[in-house]
Formats: C-alpha cells, sequence, structure tokens
C-alpha cells in the first residue's frame, strides 16, 4: 500500500477515539474531509474509503454520548435556514429528475445536518477559531498549491481542485478561493510572530495567483470585487492598498497572454458561445420556475431532456452556473426567496458583531472575524452570479459561523436573559433571538 494511503488511514481511524470522547474534534476532522478531500490525493486503497462515513459516525455517536449541551441557538437566521432545509425536501417529493433528485437530496442533507450541527458543538472561541483554522487551510492548500504550479508552469495551465469534489472543476476551486481569502486574511490578523504573518502573507499571494490560474472568469470578477471589500473591512487599510497596487499588476503581467484574451472575452460575451450557453440555462430556469413557480424542477432539473422543453436553444445544455438560477430552477421562487433571505440575514448577523464590537479590545477577533466572514459572503454573493454551488458545503459554514460569533459576542456583552448586563430593551430583544442560553 502507498505511504500515502496509510499516511491518511492512520489520520482517520487514529481520530476515532479522540472524536468519541470530545464531539469538536469529530467537526473538526469532518471539515477537513469536507473540503480537504485528503483521501481523493492518493493512487491506492485511500482514494474510495469511505473516510467520511468513518468520521460522520464517529461524531454522530459522540454526539449522542456526550454531556454537552446540545440546544440550537434559536433565532430568525435559524428558522429561515430550517424553512430552506424543509422547502428543499419538499421539491424533492416533486422533482422532475426523480433519480437524480434523490442522490443531489441524500449529499444535500448530509450537508446541511452537520451544518447544522456545527451550531451545537463550535461555541467557544477556541472552537470557533479552529474551524476556521481548519476550513481557510484545507481550501487555501490548492490555493498554495496552485500557486506554486502557477509559478512553475508560467500560468500556461488550468489550476484544478481535488478529483470527485464539489471544487474539482477550475471554475469551482476558484470560487471556494474568492471565499477562503478572507478567513486567511482574518488569521493573518490574530498571528503575533512577525515570521507567522509573513508566511500567511506569501500564501495569501499564492492562493491570488491560483485564482487567476484558474482561467475561470467568474472567479477574476468576484476575487476583483472581493478584493474592494477586503480593503474596507480590513485594518491597516493603508497597507492593504500598498500591497494591493504592489501585487495585483506583478500577478497579472505574470499571466499568460491566452489569459488576457480569454479575460478579454467578458467585454465581447456576446460572441462567445459559453457565455451564451449560460445565458440559455439562466433563461432555462425562469422558464422552468415560471411553469412550475412553488416548486421549481426540483434537484438535477438541469438536464437535456428539460432543455428541450424550456430552453431557448434546447440542445445547448449547460449547468445553471448560477447559484440564483441554480436555486430558481431547481427550487423555485418560493426556494430562491428563501435562499436569499438567509444570506441577507447572515450578511446582518455579521454587520451586528461588527457593530458592537468596534471599540472593545477584548473582542477585537470578532470584530475582525464578523468584518471577514462579510467579505466571505460578498465574495460568495458575487461569484454566484456566474458560477454554481447553491449547495456547497463553505457558504453554509459560513452562515454557522456568522451565528455563533453573534451569539459569542452577546453573550460576553451580557445581551442574553440570563445575564444581568446590558439595558432591559436591548436584552429583551437579544435573547428572544437567541434564547437563555448559558455559556
Amino acid at each position: 500500500m502507498p505511504i500515502r494511503d496509510l499516511i491518511i488511514l492512520a489520520i482517520v481511524f487514529g481520530s476515532v477515539p479522540y472524536i468519541l470522547k470530545r464531539p469538536h474534534v469529530g467537526m473538526l476532522m469532518w471539515a477537513w474531509v469536507s473540503y480537504m478531500n485528503p483521501h481523493r490525493l492518493t493512487w491506492g486503497i485511500a482514494y474510495d474509503f469511505p473516510v467520511a462515513a468513518i468520521v460522520g459516525g464517529a461524531f454522530l455517536v459522540s454526539l449522542f454520548l456526550s454531556k454537552e449541551p446540545k440546544k440550537l441557538p434559536w433565532s430568525p437566521i435559524l428558522k429561515v435556514w430550517f424553512a430552506f432545509i424543509l422547502w428543499m425536501n419538499v421539491t424533492t417529493v416533486f422533482a422532475l429528475n426523480s433519480v437524480g433528485a434523490y442522490n443531489e437530496w441524500n449529499r444535500s442533507m448530509k450537508i446541511q445536518l452537520m451544518a447544522i450541527l456545527t451550531l451545537m458543538v463550535m461555541r467557544s472561541r477556541e472552537r470557533i477559531n479552529a474551524l476556521v483554522w481548519v476550513i481557510a487551510l484545507s481550501i487555501g492548500f490548492f490555493g498554495v498549491k496552485g500557486g506554486l504550479f502557477a509559478i512553475r508552469t508560467g500560468g500556461q495551465w488550468e489550476v484544478l481542485g481535488p478529483p470527485e469534489s464539489f471544487i474539482y472543476g477550475n471554475n469551482e476551486i476558484g470560487f471556494a478561493l474568492v471565499m477562503v481569502l478572507p478567513l486567511l486574511r482574518y488569521l493573518q490578523m490574530q498571528l503575533q510572530k512577525r515570521w507567522q504573518v509573513m508566511a500567511m502573507s506569501f500564501a495569501m499571494l499564492l492562493c491570488g495567483l491560483s485564482i487567476l490560474s484558474t482561467y475561470s472568469r467568474g472567479a477574476f470578477l468576484a476575487v476583483a470585487a472581493m478584493l474592494a471589500f477586503l480593503i474596507l473591512r480590513s485594518r491597516k487599510r493603508g497597507l492593504m492598498i500598498m500591497v494591493g497596487v504592489l501585487a495585483v499588476p506583478v500577478m497579472l503581467s505574470f499571466m499568460p497572454e491566452k489569459w488576457s484574451e480569454r479575460m478579454g472575452t467578458i467585454q465581447t460575451y456576446e460572441e462567445d458561445g459559453s457565455a451564451m450557453g449560460r445565458i440559455n440555462a439562466w433563461w432555462f430556469a425562469y422558464n422552468l420556475a415560471k411553469d412550475r413557480p412553488l416548486i421549481g424542477g426540483g434537484y438535477r432539473a438541469f438536464t437535456p431532456r428539460l432543455f428541450y422543453r424550456y430552453a431557448p436553444i434546447p440542445e445547448d445544455h449547460h449547468d445553471a452556473h448560477s447559484i440564483y438560477f441554480e436555486v430558481l430552477g431547481e427550487q423555485g421562487f418560493v426556494g430562491l426567496a428563501l435562499f436569499l433571505l438567509l444570506g441577507l440575514m447572515a450578511f446582518s448577523s455579521c454587520q451586528w458583531t461588527i457593530r458592537h464590537t468596534r471599540r472593545r479590545e477584548e473582542l477585537r477577533w470578532a470584530y475582525d472575524l464578523g468584518s471577514m466572514l462579510q467579505v466571505s459572503l460578498l465574495g460568495y454573493a458575487m461569484g454566484g452570479l456566474f458560477l454554481g454551488l447553491a449547495y456547497f458545503d463553505l457558504p453554509y459554514h459560513l452562515i454557522g459561523l456568522a451565528i455563533l460569533v453573534k451569539l459569542y459576542v452577546a453573550r460576553e456583552l451580557g445581551l442574553l436573559k440570563n445575564n444581568t448586563r446590558g439595558s432591559p430593551r436591548t436584552t429583551k430583544r437579544v435573547a428572544s433571538t437567541y434564547g437563555s442560553q448559558t455559556r
């Protein structure tokens, strides 16, 4: 058996006793397996080994046996989240592509379950930060690896993600890296030693180069918008602007001519077959939703058979290439409304955290995390205009982190009704949001 397979299997099986003792270890291992897909970097028995099932099963057993509090932090955003999950179950019952819908439903519900359970076990500052570290480094690994690959090959080849995963394609890994860059920036702001800060800065630059080297036009537009908001939300904006002014032109000049030609098609999309195919898919999603406004077509509705019924150009079959049209076509107008509301409420939760921690040095980390989560959510919203990852784990983990950091701040500031600090009006309002749960 190849040594790499042995290492991965040893880590997975070796983690099980720790998971059974501490549920949060299981959540961290699940995030690592889900985002990095380390078994997909092997060539032997570990490649198809059910590592996610082993980790997930051990976590669920641990959660059941653990004596830690298991209450969910009920709030309006969580109620909308549950309503969206419920609606995805409803649309699956009436799905037009029943076989494909069931397979996607099965995968999506596992993702939603683990994202929701995150709210039960990752409540302390240490656990929240640990989860950010695991998510950021798991996806950032491919950014660093891709950046080094781009330097070695002169940017002549596309950067890809882990095989047989949500983020294998060039568009998908580029999209994921756009969302992770702000999390890397958050971790950088928490580091104390100069060499650590420099190492994280180098990793971020490599991730930026990797995004460009995916040749994804959607990721390019998303990272441009995200970087502008990142500078606005960061401390030491002047330094960030200076780094951007120096680094961005260097990276752009490094890319070969064929990259410039591909990005140039953004302005002449009418002449590009791929871009027009996406627009055809968007019209398909709208026509399908208009025909079935409440329930849409269900999961995996973007099939050639249905394109002949709803697309302006029936033979030009494409995936959704947009989280918004993906949800519209598959979950209908109701599902799209819940999806958008969930994202807006998560963004608002981050703003609440920023507002209540701006002048509190002891909560500086929460201010930084709330700010960077906002940037990540914006990156998802912008990249989602042209890329389709509506059911990917990461945006739901970002929403969960937004809820958790707000809950932590509310507890620290005494804004829950079992705490005596805070004005009565504010205490009542926040308590109605999160309930009277103890630390």
